[in-house]
């Protein structure tokens, strides 16, 4: 989470770093006054923080491509005075991934730095993140500038927001589990017009479409009892959008702080608890890098909006294989109705969990 919750590779990097007495974090708890553009930045007192953009994008001849960047930030200090410049405050990473839906092929890459040279870092001047080349810069109000490139794909997009961001949760607080500070500060621009280049094999293409931005930061972990979640960000052609996700239990079930938020066409908010929708996998997919079943089709009802949709990838190999974690984030396509009327739309889905444990992101089993 996004992603709706940090990736466990990333923990898992981060508990690998020099051992030292943990510094006293900030809980995310009711009552945060968010303010823009300060809570486009860094929050440094905080352990964990994530900037998340996906898309879909399409070139002028009818190419489909889905894209994902995430910059991650973890805390592993608190701004103590260092005797090194290795002795960093936190630790930098970043996944990029690039569907190109019409061939159809999945190229995905990550970056991970302790920037203690200034070749990462965040919050500095108009960029907000950034590792090596790849970088985030805010470049007005509601307007963001990415760039990213790998050995043979490549992406720079401008993106500018048609809606002003929506909290999720209780007022920004997106509780995950039971217990004080369980939760995470959560906003999302949930449409954003996208227009730049998309590069495959040295070949650029200009490209359009919408993306969508998610920035959490928190203090917390998944129990024990939490496996995974499915996660998903849809834009529809009447310009609405649904934020969506499912935490699932050990044994069957999903946990009660599952939830989500439905935004009309207007930009106003509604939000979907546990008891409003319901989520149930379909076809899967077996990759054959890990052995992970992903459900790549669901079936999803919110009653309570009238909303009845089936959602399928774009294209059934999107996992990311980063070890020791590996998870399932791509493009995906919904249809079906709401209030009796056809709706169709783009978007993007996560999945962990369905191939092999979290490691270094659930509590440690104390019974």
């Amino acid at each position: 989470m996004n992603r709706c919750f940090i990736s466990a590779i990333f923990l898992a990097l981060a508990a690998a770093a020099p051992a030292a007495e943990e510094p006293d974090w900030a809980l995310a708890l009711p009552g945060w006054k968010y303010e823009f553009p300060r809570d486009h930045f860094a929050h440094p007192d905080f352990k964990t923080e994530w900037w998340y953009f996906t898309g879909n994008l399409t070139a002028a001849d009818g190419q489909e491509f889905g894209f994902q960047l995430t910059f991650f930030r973890q805390g592993v200090r608190r701004g103590d005075q260092a005797t090194t410049r290795f002795a960093v405050d936190d630790i930098k990473l970043a996944h990029f991934a690039v569907t190109d839906i019409g061939r159809p092929k999945f190229r995905f890459a990550q970056k991970v730095s302790r920037g203690s040279f200034g070749d990462a870092g965040f919050s500095d001047g108009d960029r907000i993140a950034w590792i090596d080349d790849w970088t985030l810069r805010f470049t007005g109000p509601g307007k963001f500038r990415l760039e990213a490139r790998d050995a043979d794909f490549a992406l720079a997009l401008d993106l500018s927001s048609a809606k002003e961001p929506v909290f999720h949760g209780e007022n920004g607080v997106s509780q995950k589990s039971a217990g004080e500070g369980r939760a995470s500060h959560y906003y999302s621009y949930t449409r954003l017009a996208a227009e730049g280049t998309v590069t495959l094999d040295g070949r650029e293409i200009p490209v359009t479409g919408w993306s969508w931005f998610d920035q959490e930061w928190a203090t917390n972990q998944l129990t024990e009892n939490q496996t995974g979640w499915d996660w998903l960000s849809l834009q529809f052609e009447d310009n609405t959008e649904l934020m969506l996700f499912q935490i699932r239990l050990k044994g069957g079930g999903r946990d009660p702080f599952s939830h989500g938020t439905w935004i009309d066409a207007e930009g106003n908010a509604t939000p979907v608890k546990n008891e409003d929708f319901e989520l149930v996998p379909g076809r899967l997919w077996r990759s054959q890098e890990t052995g992970g079943d992903y459900p790549v089709e669901w079936k999803l009802r919110i009653p309570k909006l009238d909303v009845e949709l089936e959602v399928s990838a774009a294209m059934d190999g999107q996992e990311l294989v980063l070890r020791p974690i590996s998870y399932w984030e791509g493009s995906v396509r919904a249809r079906g109705t709401r209030n009796g009327q056809e709706m169709r739309g783009r978007g993007y889905l996560e999945m962990t969990g369905y191939a092999g444990g979290l490691v270094g992101l659930q509590a440690p089993d104390t019974r």
